[in-house]
């Protein structure tokens, strides 16, 4: 199953700016070393945590659209992974992450923003 979301410019608003949750989003493209090596680490581990956050990507050389996101959001270089909670961005990184920090990265901000998570999903009694 394939859990990571590959946005475009038409998506945005609706998949991060007006989700309730934890979303993580991949700032990439296809000319990028790291951001090809990054990729199945960000593909393992969006298996392991789609219970808590969503994860995303969006390719910001695929359209003017998506380039004007990026610039929008002060993205420098990718990958850069910014996580928003309810479509406000509360954290960021840039550069290419080993599997093992990004699992520390994770980890933290899903303890961090644990009430962006509750309000979002459903509690079972």
């Amino acid at each position: 199953m394939h859990t990571v979301l590959d946005l475009g410019a038409a998506d945005w608003e609706r998949e991060i700016l007006q989700s309730q949750g934890l979303v993580v989003v991949d700032f990439w493209h296809e000319h990028c070393p790291w951001c090809k090596i990054l990729d199945p680490v960000y593909s393992q581990l969006s298996e392991e945590y789609k219970s808590k956050l969503k994860f995303a990507k969006l390719n910001v050389l695929q359209s003017p659209e998506n380039r004007n996101i990026a610039i929008t959001y002060g993205i420098m270089g990718t990958p850069t992974l910014v996580f928003f909670c309810s479509g406000r961005i509360v954290e960021a990184v840039a550069g290419f992450q080993s599997r093992e920090r990004l699992k520390r990265l994770l980890d933290d901000v899903v303890g961090k923003y644990r009430e962006c998570m509750e309000k979002s999903t459903e509690l079972n009694p």
